[in-house]
């Protein structure tokens, strides 16, 4: 499973706070995704998507979400990014992050139907089981997986098919992390 350790530098215009994901309710920050329900001027921001807990008679209790989408990225997509932030419904507890604004925040976690921020270019330390079990070194190109993973090899799709996302500045560490200087161009040609 993807995950984006603390270590990152970016800048803020390289970040896109537009687009919710479509179906997950949990989903690790790292995660590459790219957009399925295109982003319009003419939307409304925000569109209603159901209560936020148990329904009463004689209540309105309505829960708004994200019209734009964004889905987990395969091999052969060109991914828009990489999550910056988890996407969960509850905390550690149990308890529901939608009455806890402030401890979601600080969780760094969105909710399902909010937008979460994508990194498009910038240097991340990351951690994936995929490429835990490759051997990237400096200058490694590395591509979009299936499950929205980076790898360093061609993934489900074959070679023809692989979108390639960035490279490596280093060597895995024991603890299979690895820098990556990460710049998703959209239909970047492989090999390139």
């Amino acid at each position: 499973m993807p995950n984006l350790r603390p270590f990152r530098q970016y800048n803020e215009n390289d970040v896109v706070n537009l687009f919710a994901h479509a179906t997950a309710t949990d989903l690790n920050k790292g995660t590459l995704v790219k957009v399925s329900t295109s982003w319009k001027n003419t939307d409304d921001v925000h569109a209603e998507a159901g209560s936020p807990g148990a329904s009463y008679a004689n209540t309105v209790s309505n829960r708004y979400a994200t019209t734009a989408k964004v889905s987990t990225a395969a091999s052969g997509d060109a991914p828009l990014g990489i999550t910056l932030y988890d996407i969960k419904e509850t905390d550690e507890n149990g308890e529901k992050l939608i009455f806890n604004p402030r401890k979601a925040a600080e969780m760094q976690v969105v909710l399902s139907g909010q937008s979460v921020p994508i990194l498009t270019r910038g240097i991340i330390l990351y951690s994936g089981a995929i490429l835990a079990a490759q051997t990237p070194a400096v200058n490694t190109k590395v591509y979009c997986d299936d499950s929205g993973e980076i790898t360093t090899g061609a993934g489900a799709g074959g070679a023809a098919l692989r979108i390639r996302v960035g490279s490596c500045l280093g060597a895995k560490d024991a603890n299979n992390h690895v820098l990556i200087s990460l710049n998703c161009d959209a239909g970047r040609p492989v090999g390139a």
